[in-house]
């Protein structure tokens, strides 16, 4: 009993299981009887309790600090260690998923780019429909402002098909420095080598076996998955579609973003100018090497279309 609540309960019982007096209870314990007596002053947050349900409910996946900026966003100021407190009280504590991390020795550190449009990160995710059938989605991020540009979701996606979403991503946004992916057999196809040298974009690929060269992109599939795909049944891919256009929109205008300063990537993408750019440009010039290693450009693809078949 070293709590005031355990102590009260202690009191409690010795009066209604022995009939000891309150004075005679507390002397058996070594309890102050003010600590029993006292009566506590704290609201009982009825308010905020029902708005932080409503919105758990809506965002099952979204914890407690996701949920204080939603809160103050909608006019309610409460300290985060209180709404911590309100939070667990009320059980609503996220489940983790996922298994045991492991070791995998040093990492190279990941650059960060320093303005929209430098880097684009690409890779693919799977579902399944509730009759069975497969189906693939296409994830664009741009690394900079975190924004998701493009989620594309189909039964097959070749790498025909990948650079034609990439055009059309190019002439609503403008031309990449860069794209970073992995090594799969879409991103490593003759259309896609052509395409690069066609449009002049740096293609740089990770190392096999190595995601966390492209560790925006995958932190991006983690929130996909856990916060959509996980939580919804798609009957037909139509239906998919729907609801991914309707995520990537509430990604990027409503869910705050903890390594944004928690705003959105919509709020976050028009803070960027010139100079800041050209300052942190400086910087970049003496930063180390990226990890992911680049593909070739111009007269030596023909070698890499050989490589890949």
């Amino acid at each position: 009993m070293v709590t005031p609540a355990a102590r009260r309960n202690a009191v409690t019982h010795l009066k209604s299981a022995f009939g000891m007096s309150e004075r005679r209870a507390c002397k058996a314990i070594g309890c102050c009887r003010m600590t029993v007596r006292y009566e506590t002053r704290r609201p009982d947050d009825r308010e905020l309790r029902e708005r932080m349900w409503e919105i758990a409910r809506e965002r099952r996946r979204f914890g407690y600090r996701r949920l204080h900026v939603l809160l103050k966003r909608e006019g309610h100021l409460v300290n985060h260690k209180k709404l911590f407190r309100l939070y667990r009280e009320e059980k609503l504590s996220v489940r983790k998923r996922g298994g045991r991390k492991r070791a995998i020795g040093t990492r190279a550190p990941m650059l960060v780019p320093l303005q929209p449009n430098e880097r684009w990160s690409l890779d693919f995710v799977s579902d399944q429909l509730t009759d069975g059938r497969r189906f693939r989605i296409l994830a664009v991020v741009d690394d900079c402002t975190r924004e998701s540009l493009a989620l594309v979701a189909d039964t097959s996606l070749s790498g025909l098909r990948v650079a034609r979403e990439l055009d059309r991503l190019i002439a609503e946004r403008g031309k990449p420095r860069m794209i970073v992916s992995d090594n799969g057999s879409e991103f490593t196809s003759n259309a896609i080598l052509a395409w690069a040298d066609r449009a002049r974009v740096e293609w740089h690929y990770i190392a096999p076996g190595k995601p966390m060269q492209n560790g925006f992109i995958e932190s991006f599939n983690g929130r996909l998955r856990d916060e959509l795909l996980n939580e919804t049944l798609f009957s037909s891919l139509a239906q998919a579609r729907a609801m991914l256009s309707i995520w990537r929109t509430d990604y990027n205008g409503s869910r705050p973003h903890s390594k944004l300063g928690w705003k959105t990537p919509d709020e976050f993408a028009p803070t960027f100018h010139t100079r800041r750019a050209l300052t942190l440009r400086t910087a970049k010039s003496y930063a180390p090497a990226p990890a992911a290693s680049p593909a070739h450009q111009g007269k030596d693809n023909a070698g890499n279309e050989l490589k890949t078949g």
